[in-house]
This record gives C-alpha cells, structure tokens and sequence, in this order.
C-alpha cells in the first residue's frame, strides 16, 4: 500500500478548465468536497435520531398527535433520500481513489468541471445526462 502526498490546497481554490482535468489538485478539491458533504449529511442523520429519541412522549390530543407524527415521517423519508445520497457520495469517493472520477460513465469523455462543481456525485456529462432523461420519459409515457 502507498502512501500519497498530501496535495496543497489553498483555501481559495476553484478547479478551472485551463488546468489538466483531474490532477491532483482538482482531484483533491473534490474529494474534500465530498467528505464535507458526507459528513454533514451524517452529522445531521445523527441529531435527527437523536431528536426522535427524545421526542418520544404521549401526545393525549389526536390533531397533535397527527401533526407530529406527520412531521416524523416527512423527516424519516428526508433521511432516506440522504442515506442514499451518502452511498452516491461514497461511490464518487472510490471513483477518486480508482481514478475514474470526473468522466462520464456513457461516452467516457470528462464532465464538465462546472457540472462536478455544482452536482460532485454526477456520473453523467450534462449532454449525457440529457439525453437519458429524454429516453426516460419516452419510455415512461409509452
């Protein structure tokens, strides 16, 4: 197993299209984007559980009753669509470390930094992605 350097990244860093694609700094800059982001997503996994624990009382009026039982299902469904955002997370950060990150899993061409940016767990280029979508919906309307 090697050990590799650690990649100097200023603060103010923002990968541009006139560097190589995917070097190591733009390669960093990402995956500590997406370690922020997982991390965040778990921290906030971690108060909610811990909210319902202490949320668990008896609530004797039944329009109460319903308003917070609404209110913990719209939270558990939010925290499943994080949870599976934390395993679309955890895919971009192994794509990092196999250097396949930033490429489109279609055409094979690279996604456009602006795109990796905005949406850092993106397999598609936005041409791609397009594309897909459209095919999606024809296929949905049949």
């Amino acid at each position: 197993m090697t050990m590799k350097a650690e990649v100097f990244l200023p603060d103010d860093y923002r990968p541009v299209e006139s560097e190589p694609f995917m070097n190591e700094r733009q390669t960093e800059y990402f995956r500590r984007k997406l370690m922020n982001w997982r991390s965040e997503l778990l921290e906030g996994s971690r108060d909610t559980v811990a909210g319902m624990k202490d949320q668990t009382r008896n609530i004797p009026d039944v329009a109460d009753r319903a308003s917070e039982e609404t209110d913990r299902s719209l939270e558990l469904r939010t925290r499943d669509r994080q949870r599976k955002l934390v395993s679309k997370i955890d895919a971009a950060l192994r794509r990092i470390e196999e250097g396949e990150y930033g490429y489109c899993d279609m055409t094979g061409e690279p996604i456009s930094l602006k795109r990796l940016d905005a949406r850092p767990i993106a397999t598609l280029s936005l041409e791609a992605q397009e594309r897909h979508e459209r095919r999606e919906k024809v296929h949905r309307d049949d």
